[in-house]
């Protein structure tokens, strides 16, 4: 007699399990419902308004752009340029905008959800990217801390920081497949969302250098080309609009006394050391926002990240500590986000899972922060 192997079909797989990095969106989402669900408490006191008390800092001034556009003539007062919409790149207000009237719905809503899905997306494309050079628990670790990393917070604002990392890191997804043409395009809609897309266009040029030397690949240099695009295109504009071409420049240097100063990291950190006690909440923020940032590299380089991730983060992390007054706080350790790539890769059991709790109270203390208080800035 013949016999036949029967083989038990495979069970069905849940709809849950298809979804990427599914643990990590689930505590992203519960993150911002409970950030919401305070707010709505809160206000029942405040009587502020929900809207209004998420619609602040730099959202605020996307609503500005939003409603009134950008202005013509930089506004003066002393012979000096005074804060305005400006400062802001365009592609974000741009997209709320559009969806504003497509929908009906108020700018503000439209920017306090499309800040809140970009975070979503950001969330699943740190897994993605570390997915593509290394192991799933690792991506899964990676996109778990990244959701609870301490500068989260801003995605339950009008934000758009969730867009900038999600289009770098499908920009350096390109570049580590050499996907050339992919990765300038991708980078050109970076720099036109902020400022911190012209680190991945320093990324697109490292690895063009490298591509040519290595294998002569000349089509690596549609990458660097490409992406600082959009930066050319907004500083074009603004100089057409206002007749001024350094309206920038001169917004971000007096509107909001931002400049960049190579000496400003050593200022904090000798502020600090002299005095513990002595500097602000902001003071100490961002001294512990830069020995993160530093131990962060050392770990990065010590993993041996992949070449593109590091020229990232190397370059994210020196471009925000010479930033006066912005410095290493909390978002901005985000946005350099191969730092908490780095971490996770690094650390696993019970030491990542303390990281995770770590970051999680300081996520809470710097949330509760922001909502309550105008004491530090985001």
């Amino acid at each position: 007699m013949s016999s036949e192997i029967v083989t038990a079909p495979l069970p069905e797989r849940r709809w849950w399990h298809r979804v990427p990095f599914v643990r990590a969106i689930v505590i992203y989402v519960a993150l911002r419902l409970v950030t919401l669900a305070t707010v709505v408490v809160a206000d029942l006191f405040s009587h502020n308004g929900l809207v209004n008390n998420l619609s602040i800092w730099d959202g605020a001034w996307f609503l500005k752009a939003i409603y009134h556009g950008y202005p013509s003539h930089l506004p003066m007062a002393g012979g000096h340029v005074l804060a305005n919409p400006v400062a802001l790149f365009p592609l974000f207000p741009l997209l709320i905008r559009a969806l504003s009237a497509v929908t009906g719905v108020s700018a503000a809503v439209v920017g306090l959800v499309l800040s809140a899905l970009a975070g979503m997306a950001a969330v699943v494309a740190v897994g993605r990217l570390t997915l593509e050079y290394t192991d799933r628990p690792r991506a899964e670790r990676a996109a778990l801390l990244f959701a609870l990393a301490p500068g989260s917070f801003v995605f339950s604002l009008i934000y758009n920081e969730g867009l900038v990392i999600t289009f770098a890191c499908l920009g350096l997804i390109a570049l580590m497949r050499r996907r050339w043409l992919g990765a300038g395009l991708i980078g050109a809609v970076a720099t036109f969302t902020s400022p911190v897309g012209l680190v991945f266009a320093l990324c697109c040029a490292g690895s063009a250098i490298v591509a040519i030397r290595r294998d002569r690949d000349w089509r690596s240099l549609w990458a660097p080309l490409l992406a600082p695009t959009g930066v050319v295109v907004w500083m074009a504009y603004l100089w057409a609009h206002t007749g001024n071409i350094r309206a920038w420049q001169l917004t971000e240097r007096d509107g909001w006394n931002s400049f960049p100063s190579l000496v400003y990291p050593f200022r904090i950190i000798g502020k600090f050391l002299s005095n513990p006690i002595s500097p602000t909440m902001t003071g100490q923020i961002l001294f512990a926002g830069t020995v993160i940032s530093v131990v962060g590299l050392v770990i990065a380089y010590r993993e041996r990240m992949p070449f593109e991730l590091l020229t990232y983060a190397t370059g994210a992390v020196f471009l925000f500590a010479i930033s006066s007054p912005v410095g290493l706080r909390p978002r901005f350790v985000m946005l350099a986000f191969p730092l908490t790539i780095a971490a996770a890769t690094h650390w696993s059991g019970k030491r990542f899972r303390t990281l995770m709790a770590v970051s999680g109270v300081i996520l809470l203390l710097m949330t509760v922060e922001t909502l309550s208080s105008f004491a530090v800035f985001p």
